[in-house]
């Protein structure tokens, strides 16, 4: 535990920095399947030929592309979401084998879900080669006063790998490793019986890749260090660039649509207006979290936070700030379905 605090920390310090302006989340459309999946670690179902592979991941930040490629393809039914990722990685190693240890301490590939997306309550898995995941359950990102739940599990999950090479054998040269995940709608009832299978929703979803520079010692790989012994910081490669070195940001997350068209359709999906007008909001909840760090007391009105005009689109929206005892309040009406959306000042979003 001593060890986990230090890390989620870590990543609270961070989470407090400014996101580069023009990152757009990634979307892809999910078909529903009525094959069987397999979980094996293997891409021959032959419902994965049927779909496509995500674009090619880039770094966490959107700058840089990744010095190897990693791509993903998804799949769900009424049982299942289903994640096929493929990562090419020339030296395939994992030393943990204890579930809910500290995964990316080895290279792994990392799954973020909030199907509500509101940014609480919202869900990590990591895995690594040896197929050893950590599953966690967050109530709130770091940057607010969170509650990380580690040894909550995700029950029912199936996860398996399959390397193209050998593992942990630094005399060879492998092509990389195969993940394939079925996680359980089931998993993620926030009552039971609920039936909360996204059909023809959309949930917020990211996928990381975790990848170090290694050491080979005594014939094993190593995370690499420094010349003062610090372990090099590791590459963080994403589907959905965040802007930041930070994927406790779940407001940046990609878009995933469940259709209920089976393969073979061709359905589009087009993040909704209503999306962008909650992008803006986060944008002034950041200002509000700077003007606090900057003036010790919060705004009180949103000229404070931005001179600028908000435009979702060809509309101009009016967002209004409300401070009480407990903090503040920004709300805006949509003129797009005229729905109201608000955000509280520990970062929660809120729709009615």
């Amino acid at each position: 535990m001593k060890y986990l605090a230090l890390v989620f920390g870590l990543i609270s310090v961070i989470g407090f920095a400014q996101s580069k302006k023009g990152i757009v989340p990634k979307n892809y459309v999910a078909y529903k399947t009525t094959e069987k999946i397999t979980i094996d670690g293997d891409d021959s179902d032959a419902s994965w030929s049927k779909v496509d592979w995500s674009e090619p991941f880039i770094d966490i930040e959107g700058v840089e592309k990744p010095k190897y490629n990693t791509q993903v393809k998804m799949l769900w039914d009424e049982t299942n979401y289903y994640i096929l990722a493929k990562m090419e990685e020339p030296h395939v190693w994992a030393t943990l084998k204890q579930r809910d240890t500290i995964i990316f301490y080895n290279n792994d590939f990392e799954v973020f879900i909030d199907p509500d997306g509101d940014t609480f309550n919202y869900y990590e898995l990591e895995i690594n080669a040896l197929n050893t995941a950590w599953d966690l359950f967050l109530t709130k990102p770091y940057r607010e006063k969170n509650v990380v739940l580690n040894d909550w599990n995700n029950t029912g999950l199936q996860s398996a790998v399959k390397i193209q090479g050998t593992l942990n054998n630094p005399a060879d040269t492998d092509e990389g490793w195969t993940l394939e995940i079925a996680i359980p709608w089931a998993s993620y009832q926030k009552s039971f019986g609920e039936d909360n299978v996204p059909r023809d929703k959309f949930w917020r979803v990211n996928f990381s890749r975790v990848n170090w520079q290694h050491d080979i010692v005594n014939g094993k790989y190593e995370r690499k260090k420094d010349a003062s012994g610090k372990y090099l910081p590791e590459y963080n490669w994403v589907w959905s660039p965040q802007g930041v070195i930070n994927m406790h940001e779940p407001e940046k997350w990609g878009y995933v649509y469940f259709t209920s068209q089976e393969i073979g359709n061709k359905v589009s999906f087009i993040i909704p207006q209503d999306e962008k007008i909650k992008w803006e909001l986060f944008q002034l909840y950041r200002a509000q979290k700077q003007y606090l760090a900057k003036n010790k007391k919060w705004a009180v009105t949103i000229n404070q936070l931005t001179k600028s005009e908000i435009k979702v689109g060809t509309n101009v929206i009016t967002p209004k700030l409300e401070n009480h005892s407990f903090g503040w309040n920004i709300s805006v009406k949509s003129p797009f379905s005229s729905k109201t959306f608000i955000i509280k000042e520990d970062g929660q979003f809120i729709e009615k």
